[in-house]
């Protein structure tokens, strides 16, 4: 039997106002996105490279576990993060196969990485990651000329890919079932040092932009240059990383569930270390839960909220899908329907996070109508139930925000948190001493 935990809503959340209630400062890890993207941008730069501020879980570590496998590359932690230390131009590549668990970013990542490298690598994952997509990143680098072998189901792991040089610069990705391809390919791009610019162009209808654009960003704030020429066309100039600290910003989606807290608790949050004008598109949630009813204020380095009387909305998340599940859950809080569209992607993401919202707010009493690539949810009285979590963080965050305003609900396997939060539990255990004096 898995382990359970049961969450205590603070025994004085029911009689606070917005006059006397405490701010509560939220301690939020570095971003998981920014890290993966600190971690491989320090691997392509020769020397020393220092990231900081960086998350330590476990999709973290398997990538600086993967990275370390290479011949020419050593990854240590620091007390501020990751050391990186490049001391070959060419890396080779490991001698075993790399295990992504099930960190699908750092896969992808992998997948593009491994074929800049000497020799043959297998990239492989849990049960679970082995099912997932990853046809459209083997389709850009075979069109391009690498060789990439499915040892299993073809446009799944496991996968062993053959370093080798591109036979082109005209590269295309289709962009329609993850951004992961595309910044995969961005990476990629920038150490093909003895090619023209390399231009990309993106195929079909291009989902969780802010995530390219989050890439984007990062590897100008490296040095290297990465130019949307047109929407579908990005162009890069090959370069090395010229920093040798890459500094990593507050989760914004680990941020969420403390927006969510403030949001059902009435109470007030201020997240440091981010601001309005972070490249995440997660911080959209922040300006969706005050179109619902809470006070929000924005500075260049923290968010505040303030929770309110909350309203259903209608909402399109095709930008900021790793917090959908957070959103629902404070929709189920809220008066009138709130309908969630253009999240089609969710289904193919640590687990089936459509159903599983679906599945696990009816079990909670909560009427909700699901599709494709929608979520609709019709408020109604809580009850208590025990919430699985289906192995996913994302699911066990969410729905323990619930458990703040109504007692008896139970998070099954809490452990699994430790993907992208390893000390969640703390923190909501702080929040509610916080508010219990």
């Amino acid at each position: 039997m898995s382990q359970t935990k049961t969450i205590e809503p603070p025994r004085a959340v029911t009689t606070l106002t917005r006059k006397n209630a405490q701010t509560f400062a939220a301690r939020i890890p570095g971003s998981k996105s920014y890290t993966n993207r600190a971690l491989v941008l320090a691997a392509m730069r020769p020397g020393t490279t220092e990231v900081t501020g960086a998350l330590d879980c476990e999709d973290t570590q398997r990538l600086a576990g993967a990275l370390r496998a290479f011949g020419g590359l050593e990854v240590t932690q620091t007390p501020e993060g990751f050391r990186v230390v490049r001391s070959k131009d060419k890396l080779s590549a490991p001698t075993g196969e790399i295990h992504m668990g099930a960190a699908g970013t750092p896969a992808r990542f992998m997948l593009a990485f491994s074929a800049a490298a000497e020799g043959a690598t297998v990239v492989t994952g849990t049960a679970r990651l082995c099912e997932r997509p990853m046809g459209d990143i083997l389709a850009a680098l075979r069109a391009m000329g690498i060789r990439c072998e499915c040892l299993g189901k073809e446009g799944c792991l496991p996968v062993r890919v053959h370093g080798g040089k591109p036979s082109t610069n005209h590269w295309s990705i289709h962009a329609g079932v993850s951004s992961q391809f595309t910044s995969s390919l961005l990476l990629f791009a920038s150490q093909q040092h003895d090619l023209e610019p390399v231009v990309i162009k993106l195929e079909g209808n291009q989902v969780s932009q802010p995530y390219v654009e989050m890439t984007r960003a990062m590897m100008k704030e490296c040095g290297l240059s990465a130019e949307r020429v047109q929407e579908n066309v990005i162009v890069v100039t090959p370069d090395r990383p010229n920093v040798a600290k890459i500094p990593v910003e507050v989760d914004a989606s680990g941020m969420s569930y403390y927006l969510a807290a403030a949001a059902v608790t009435g109470t007030t949050v201020v997240i440091p270390g981010i601001g309005g004008g972070s490249a995440q598109g997660d911080v959209g949630l922040a300006r969706a839960f005050e179109r619902m009813g809470c006070k929000v204020v924005m500075d260049a380095k923290s968010i505040t909220i303030t929770g309110g009387e909350l309203s259903g909305i209608d909402i399109d998340m095709e930008e900021m899908p790793d917090v959908v599940l957070t959103l629902a859950v404070v929709a189920a809080r809220a008066k009138g329907t709130t309908r969630i569209t253009n999240i089609a992607n969710l289904r193919v993401k640590e687990c089936d996070r459509i159903a599983a919202a679906a599945n696990e707010l009816k079990r909670l009493g909560v009427a909700v109508e699901e599709g494709k690539d929608f979520l609709v949810i019709h408020p109604a009285p809580l009850k208590g139930a025990e919430i699985h979590t289906y192995d996913d963080h994302r699911v066990a965050m969410a729905f323990s925000i619930l458990g703040l305003v109504h007692a008896g609900i139970t998070i099954e396997d809490p452990g699994c948190v430790a993907k992208s939060f390893p000390g969640f539990w703390a923190e909501l255990e702080r929040f509610t001493h916080h508010h219990n004096g």
